[in-house]
């Protein structure tokens, strides 16, 4: 099964709007999904590498989205 990282961060409403589609897509395909809060629970890394790109979308460790990801989109990442 696929994983999937959404990174987010409170208060943070692009987070809310993309969260939204993956949970969508998650009832289509189903993957594993982890939820990491970039200011709390990120490595130091991450936070630094994506810190003013939130909500970035990684799929098996691959970045493959920020700010948005349109459902179709994601859906087909999933499905290749």
């Amino acid at each position: 099964m696929k994983t999937i990282t959404f990174y987010t961060r409170q208060g943070c409403h692009l987070c809310d709007e993309a969260l939204a589609v993956v949970y969508t897509i998650q009832t289509r395909e189903p993957f594993t999904l982890e939820i990491v809060d970039l200011d709390r629970e990120a490595s130091a890394d991450k936070r630094a590498l994506y810190d003013w790109e939130v909500p970035v979308i990684e799929l098996d460790g691959r970045k493959i989205a920020k700010y948005t990801i349109e459902a179709e989109r994601l859906l087909r990442l999933l499905c290749d």
